[in-house]
């Protein structure tokens, strides 16, 4: 029987704790975008089992490609106009802040996977990114209630190949891949809180803050964008199988097609979303 992690145990637990709390405050946008993340990356991580090299990588690619491109037209669709239409400037302040601290955030602490923790190094980037993930989402749905949920679920779609990528990590290190229940139930454990939140009745504070979430969320989806060159993931994934240049250029295809169907996906829902409204 594979090990379960305490840590990943004691995040469950919590989130479900904090899921009576969001229940009580009538948080029921958030409490979905909490579950969906938890059930994305739990899902991820199962359909790791058992998966030859190639098709491994062309599942990441479609994981991958998908997310990014529902993420990427999720934040320039709802979050981009809110902050423009609260404060020009400041709202297009807050998309550059946003941009900048994650790309600083995702560089520098890179240095935290050097620590000695419980965790291993796969486990605390990605906690450490739901935790600040599901604190910008809740602090959205909480001053912003009649926003639809179709943004924050496709921002944490993202959670499906992440968990995809860190349980085969896991595995192929002789580590329990239940530690994932942390970061699965961190996007819930913050957004709860902070949805409890409420900015002051400002134009441009509100415009600097819903430019952040956007600039933040662009970041993450770039960041997930399925990019088959050298020293990437799915670089690393293809160049196992014995035929990695032709996979490789197959995969840049499907790279293509995955990113614009996760953009038109939104899309569509969108438009039927509004049309039925």
């Amino acid at each position: 029987m594979p090990r379960l992690s305490r840590l990943g145990v004691a995040g469950f637990v919590a989130l479900v704790v904090l899921t009576g709390v969001g229940v009580t405050a009538g948080l029921s946008k958030v409490l979905v975008i909490a579950w969906v993340a938890f059930a994305a990356m739990a899902a991820g991580a199962a359909l790791s089992k058992g998966t030859s090299d190639s098709m491994h990588a062309k599942k990441l690619v479609w994981a991958f490609g998908l997310a990014s491109g529902a993420m990427i037209t999720s934040a320039a669709v709802f979050l981009v106009p809110s902050a423009i239409s609260h404060h020009p400037e400041f709202g297009g302040f807050g998309i550059a802040f946003g941009i900048l601290v994650g790309f600083s955030a995702h560089t520098i602490g890179h240095r935290a996977t050097h620590l000695d923790t419980a965790l291993d190094h796969t486990s605390v980037e990605l906690t450490a990114h739901s935790f600040a993930a599901g604190a910008i989402i809740g602090l959205v749905y909480g001053n912003m209630p009649d926003l639809g949920l179709l943004l924050g679920l496709a921002i944490v779609s993202h959670k499906g190949p992440a968990g995809y990528v860190a349980a085969h990590r896991l595995r192929d290190g002789g580590n329990p891949a239940s530690v994932l229940l942390l970061p699965a139930a961190g996007i819930g454990i913050t957004a709860i809180g902070s949805a409890l939140l409420h900015l002051p009745s400002s134009a441009a504070i509100n415009g600097l803050v819903f430019g952040f979430a956007a600039g933040v969320f662009l970041h993450v989806a770039m960041d997930f964008l399925p990019r088959c060159e050298l020293g990437g993931e799915v670089y690393e994934v293809a160049q196992l199988s014995d035929n990695a240049h032709h996979l490789l250029d197959e995969l840049r295809m499907h790279a293509v097609m995955s990113t614009a169907l996760g953009g038109i996906v939104v899309f569509a829902l969108w438009a039927v979303i509004s049309g039925s409204g």
